[in-house]
């Protein structure tokens, strides 16, 4: 539903009953027929280690690397130059 900011004004405790009632309700807000603000109900936020816990989860199911583990860090010079010590 779209209003302009006069009729919001005095209609926001309707409107905010609606919009509380019909948790998919959203009211479009406009200043000279540009919608500029919008009512609708609070998404609820997730639990706080939500994103870390869930991505601990999916970790555990990525294949495990093969061969032994390098660090390429210590070994700069042959990942960058190979083993003849040159890029060709």
């Amino acid at each position: 539903m779209k209003l302009s900011i006069s009729e919001a004004r005095k209609r926001l405790p309707a409107l905010v009953c609606q919009v509380r009632r019909d948790a998919g309700a959203t009211v479009e807000i406009t200043v000279h027929n540009e919608v500029v603000a919008e009512l609708h109900t609070v998404q609820p936020e997730p639990e706080p280690g939500t994103a870390a816990k869930t991505l601990l989860r999916l970790m555990k199911h990525l294949p495990k690397p093969h061969g032994r583990k390098r660090s390429v860090s210590s070994h700069v010079k042959d990942h960058l130059y190979g083993p003849r010590g040159a890029i060709r």
